[in-house]
């Protein structure tokens, strides 16, 4: 398995080949640009030294800003657990295991029967993740359906936060009193926020709306993450034929500039910020209108992603089956 993995890099993922897809994007950044849907992350920018059209909330980054900005951001930290066993050293050339998420429904494991998952599910699911010893982190596997909207990623906190001891990483955070909210319930498990920076017990996962926009949601994570210096996931899922370029290669620079976009965001607020190249872009299946994850091109794009990640020498979080 390892050979046929050395060989794919070597031939599908060659140096050049990264190097074309990095001045694909580069290009893309400064020529199409980004659209960020918060004030706060435009004057970010703005005050960084990037071109910023308030009309259509357009960024366009320059290359000198993202090669700073890949040169501030840490190429290894730790992914802090409440129990230091199960501490995590991420960086662009281990491979570890997390849960998929976020899932919406399950199969309940005494009736057999399908239905919504909910907040005891995601206990469960807290409860088997920190059992297993080959689960390195936890990131949240189904979300509590069963809660209300306004306040349900504070439940879903709740529940895995209280029952694993690993790093847990948010996959659905919501608005920007959330966001905080849940930064503080993180500061309880090391005797302050101010802490957060030096013991990282939790991270958030947050997708770019492909392509090329960040929602305001979105730049609210990244900011305030960076803010305490807790580590951000940025995760596109570019969709090939739909939301990105029908070929592989167009739809790694999409997922690309995304990615870098996000990071330049983080660095401007604070140097330094520890982030996470992430991908779950995949291919669209126009027989069933659906975007599979179980299917080849996931994995073709989770492997380029990785790829570009060791390229720029940042950790990566790609998605699998």
């Amino acid at each position: 398995m390892n050979k046929w993995q050395n060989n794919l890099e070597a031939t599908l993922y060659s140096e050049n080949i990264l190097d074309k897809i990095n001045a694909a994007t580069l290009d893309v950044l400064l020529n199409q640009g980004v659209i960020f849907q918060s004030q706060e992350a435009l004057a970010i920018f703005e005050d960084g030294g990037a071109k910023v059209d308030y009309s259509e909330r357009r960024v366009y980054i320059d290359p000198k800003l993202v090669k700073k900005s890949l040169h501030t951001a840490p190429s290894s930290f730790v992914l802090g657990a409440r129990d230091p066993r199960y501490d995590f050293l991420i960086n662009a050339d281990v491979c570890g295991f997390t849960t998929f998420g976020v899932g919406f429904s399950v199969i309940d494991r005494e009736t057999g029967h399908h239905r919504d998952s909910t907040k005891r599910d995601l206990v469960e699911s807290a409860l088997l993740g920190d059992y297993l010893k080959t689960l390195d982190i936890y990131s949240h596997a189904v979300t509590a359906r069963d809660c209300p909207l306004r306040s349900i990623d504070l439940h879903e906190a709740e529940a895995f936060l209280n029952n694993t001891t690993k790093h847990c990483m948010h996959l659905d955070l919501g608005h920007r009193s959330n966001i905080i909210k849940f930064i503080e319930m993180a500061g309880l498990l090391v005797d302050g926020v101010n802490n957060l920076h030096e013991r990282p017990v939790v991270s958030a996962l947050t997708c770019p709306q492909s392509p090329l926009c960040f929602p305001a949601e979105c730049c609210d994570i990244i900011m305030e993450f960076a803010k305490v210096g807790l580590p951000v996931n940025i995760l596109p899922m570019a969709i090939s034929g739909q939301t990105a370029p029908a070929t592989l290669a167009g739809t790694l620079v999409i997922t690309n500039a995304e990615v870098l976009a996000g990071l330049v965001l983080s660095q401007l607020t604070t140097p330094g910020a520890p982030v996470i190249y992430g991908c779950s872009s995949t291919t669209f299946d126009f027989f069933t209108s659906t975007s599979p994850v179980g299917s080849p091109e996931l994995g073709l794009c989770s492997s380029g992603a990785a790829s570009m990640a060791k390229y720029y020498k940042i950790p990566s979080y790609v998605a699998g089956t």
